[in-house]
């Protein structure tokens, strides 16, 4: 699926958004908002996390097809690099976007990409990740609830394996750049502070899988391997990383390990019993928001699709929308992921995870 493609149609949904003008087969004399088509910027933040280029961005692509079949999506990936970000996001304003769908790098540095684009009057959707500055509209998921729901999950396995008092955790915590890691953060501490040992603590730049685990790695010399009874992860990268840290100190019989962003080989290790827990974001719905709110503001209309909230972002306060985070262990893959279609037994049993799937009922 390249750049810059041009959608087949494949049926135009009814809305609920006065967006019917999109992509509708309007004539050469036809001046209604978007009846010829028109550009829509994408920039996602990195591709560390599978996550954005095998789910958020075909998803996003293909709702935008329904919407408006003559729309063109220009998708650049910014691959951590804030300063790249601004960059991309000056050539699709040259290419004539007429909206933003900004998955920033850094929110603070994405204030200048938000006040560039809004400058020529090009509305900006912030997704997954809040953006600072005059943005028009933001879909993500409630990231205190996700922190919540991770530590929680952590909580649970601690009780289950008799050591909630036995021995520190170590939190494995996102990048410092990134607005949702602070938020998973707080999220995680209002339910562990207090219930367990912290014994130690970092931030992991770029979301990195070897940053987390030279950090473990740390933690395990400061710690003792065989003291640490749990480890809150803020994703499935750092949790992999931390994985392996403790693998390389020789522990053959994992602690509970959270994670975040239900990536497969996550959910295979959770199948294998090496990770404990992953958090699954139904990425499906939350594109298909950030499209629909993109066709709206591109055309003049009201996203009137789900509920809405209000967030403040430091500048305004953004019309959102906010979706609930499931914790996903090996009792419920069958009913999360499979059940959603999210992936497949086929997918997730190979080689030496096949009796794993059986065991749980996976086939």
């Amino acid at each position: 699926m390249r750049v810059g493609r041009r959608f087949a149609a494949t049926g135009i949904l009814s809305l609920s958004l006065a967006v019917a003008a999109c992509g509708d087969g309007g004539g050469p004399g036809d001046t209604r908002p978007g009846a010829q088509g028109y550009r829509v910027g994408l920039l996602l933040p990195e591709s560390r996390t599978t996550r954005y280029d095998t789910f958020d961005r075909p998803y996003i692509e293909a709702r935008l097809g329904e919407l408006c079949a003559d729309c063109e999506v220009l998708y650049r990936n910014a691959g951590s690099d804030a300063d790249k970000q601004a960059t991309q996001a000056r050539e699709l304003l040259d290419q004539g976007i007429k909206v933003l769908i900004l998955d920033a790098v850094d929110s603070a540095a994405a204030e200048s990409i938000v006040e560039d684009t809004k400058a020529r009057s090009v509305p900006v959707v912030a997704y997954d990740r809040l953006a600072e500055g005059p943005i028009d509209y933001y879909v993500s998921f409630d990231n205190e609830k996700v922190g919540q729901v991770q530590a929680q999950s952590l909580l649970d396995a601690l009780a289950a394996n008799g050591t909630t008092t036995g021995g520190p955790i170590v939190m494995v915590n996102g990048a410092p750049t990134d607005p949702n890691a602070a938020s998973y953060k707080s999220g995680a501490h209002s339910v562990l502070d207090g219930k367990v040992s912290i014994g130690d603590e970092f931030d992991t730049v770029d979301w990195s899988a070897e940053k987390a685990r030279a950090g473990v790695e740390a933690a395990i010399t400061k710690l003792g391997a065989g003291k640490i009874v749990g480890v809150y992860a803020a994703n499935d990268g750092t949790a992999g990383g931390a994985i392996e840290a403790l693998r390389s100190a020789g522990v053959t019989t994992m602690p509970p390990v959270t994670g975040q962003d239900a990536e497969i080989a996550a959910i295979q290790r959770i199948l294998s019993g090496e990770q404990y827990s992953t958090i699954y974001k139904a990425i499906k719905p939350q594109a298909t928001v950030a499209a629909d709110m993109a066709v709206a503001a591109a055309t003049g209309s009201r996203y009137t699709g789900k509920a809405t909230t209000f967030t403040d972002n430091g500048t305004r306060k953004v019309t959102s929308v906010l979706l609930p985070p499931v914790a996903v262990t090996r009792t419920n893959v069958k009913d999360t992921v499979i059940a959603d279609g999210f992936y497949t037994a086929p997918q997730l049993c190979t080689g030496v995870y096949a009796a794993a799937c059986q065991e749980s009922g996976i086939s």
